[in-house]
């Protein structure tokens, strides 16, 4: 759902731009929030770093999504929001999210149902993390990312974005698609993976 069909236009009037350069942090964690955010180009990685120093990310969002939605509900902010390519965001301000969810309660409702989504897609991310195989988790990933054809899986970002939000090494990843490949499950190219018939 755009942002358009939910969000009051005062509160989209009210919006902030910004445009990031590659490899430039919007927010640290621990940041004092300032709101919700829409990318409008480019793509944003929602990250923590682990106890031994490696990035795990925890979601990517690309054009016309919203991130950071907690920040409403918290007073910082809980992981780093970095863009590796370079992008443009818009803000919208704390305060004016939750004075037009009091006052247009089918605005708020809206919400919650991009929420509900996002907890349905978290949950996904979290059975895949409790996959032990990398081979299985490479899969389960693929079955639940297919597109409309239910086979072409697009890929966003390099497969070291998809190792990290996968939560594999990029040698246990590359290691289980050359296999994937090799058995004739998959069909690899640049921007896509192709599940085949058996």
């Amino acid at each position: 759902m755009a942002i358009k069909d939910w969000l009051p236009a005062t509160v989209q009037a009210a919006g902030v731009e910004r445009v990031l350069a590659p490899g430039q942090a919007l927010f640290r964690l621990g940041d004092p929030t300032a709101g919700i955010y829409e990318v409008l180009q480019g793509e944003v990685q929602m990250v923590r770093v682990d106890a031994s120093g490696r990035e795990i990310i925890l979601y990517v969002a690309s054009a016309s999504e919203i991130f950071a939605e907690a920040a409403l509900f918290s007073p910082v902010y809980r992981c780093d929001a970095v863009t590796k390519t370079g992008a443009t965001v818009r803000l919208y301000p704390k305060a004016k999210v939750l004075s037009a969810f009091r006052q247009n309660p089918q605005a708020a409702e809206s919400f919650m149902a991009i929420l509900a989504r996002e907890i349905m897609h978290l949950r996904t991310r979290l059975e895949q993390r409790n996959i032990r195989s990398a081979r299985d988790r490479v899969r389960h990933f693929l079955a639940f990312n297919a597109g409309t054809d239910g086979r072409t899986v697009l890929l966003r970002g390099t497969l070291k974005d998809l190792a990290g939000e996968l939560g594999l090494t990029h040698e246990a990843l590359y290691r289980a698609l050359a296999d994937l490949a090799a058995e004739g499950e998959i069909k690899r190219s640049k921007n896509k993976i192709v599940l085949r018939n058996h």
